[in-house]
């Protein structure tokens, strides 16, 4: 009864295929293309495409897959990118390898090329994987568009010397532009180095002068508060406390309009008068006498 029903189920799944394509290429909407894409392959179980499931499903779902890589990079949804396909074929060895290959170039493109670091070495480590025909050109794009961008140098030599489907004149030549590559990335760290330790000295130097200003700037406002703080040694502090003092009692305790408050009134201003003539008048100027 099993075998029987795939053929019904390939052929939903077939059908979603072309509807996603089409949204794909000739409507634009990637969004529907997507949920197109998901639905043919829930039609289609977990199967990785092995004997458990007929070639042409594992066609389809691989179809279905790179249709929805190709949407979801239009979207600049390329982080789910790998989570995605990975939900339909659970480890990264059962990656087909148009899928692989699909992945490796998106996220080289995108500058983020560790994200395919442990996929890419978990796939190319498979035994069953190297008995691919495009294992060979899987490992190529692998070496040159994650391990040596990433500096894994030492890994990529390892890679290609254990390689079997590589014969010695191609493993030469892979060794030579690894070393080719090793030598590029010293000359831009050393550049590199070399461009922070300028930055450092050029921004020591801005500190060095900025704190110059600060300490002239901190030495000047010393001597200001000096001579200020002498300048108000003079001030005769004692008669301001005295008008203010007054001043409340008239305010508070005391009624303006009774006839016996005028003369205190009139005393308590002209005490106000003198300590505020004395507060702002020079400091050579003799004090007012009480």
């Amino acid at each position: 009864s099993e075998p029987l029903a795939w053929p019904s189920v390939s052929a939903q799944a077939a059908s979603l295929l072309e509807e996603a394509a089409d949204l794909l290429v000739l409507h634009r909407d990637f969004a529907a293309a997507v949920e197109k894409c998901q639905a043919g392959c829930d039609s289609l179980g977990p199967g990785t495409g092995s004997s458990s499931s007929p070639e042409s499903s594992a066609e389809v779902k691989c179809s279905l897959c790179v249709v929805a890589i190709q949407a979801l990079a239009e979207m600049n949804r390329w982080r789910e990118v790998l989570s995605w396909v990975l939900q339909y074929y659970q480890i990264p060895e059962h990656l087909p390898p148009k899928v692989l290959e699909l992945c490796i170039l998106l996220y080289s493109k995108v500058r983020e090329p560790q994200a395919m670091l442990e996929v890419g070495s978990s796939w190319l480590g498979n035994q069953s994987n190297k008995s691919l025909p495009e294992y060979g050109s899987l490992l190529e794009l692998y070496l040159l568009h994650v391990l040596l961008p990433l500096g894994r140098f030492e890994g990529a030599e390892e890679l290609v010397r254990g390689c079997e489907v590589f014969d010695s004149e191609k493993q030469l030549a892979f060794l030579g532009t690894i070393c080719e590559s090793r030598c590029q990335w010293t000359q831009r760290e050393e550049k590199h180095s070399a461009a922070e330790e300028q930055q450092a000295a050029a921004t020591e130097t801005v500190l060095g002068a900025l704190s110059q200003k600060l300490l002239t700037m901190l030495t000047t406002l010393r001597r200001a508060l000096r001579s200020m703080s002498s300048h108000f040694y003079l001030l005769p502090y004692k008669k301001m406390l005295l008008a203010t003092f007054l001043l409340y009692l008239v305010v508070v305790r005391l009624d303006p309009a009774s006839p016996t408050s005028l003369p205190f009134i009139y005393k308590l201003v002209q005490l106000f008068r003198q300590a505020w003539a004395a507060v702002f008048s020079p400091i050579h100027r003799p004090p007012i006498q009480d």
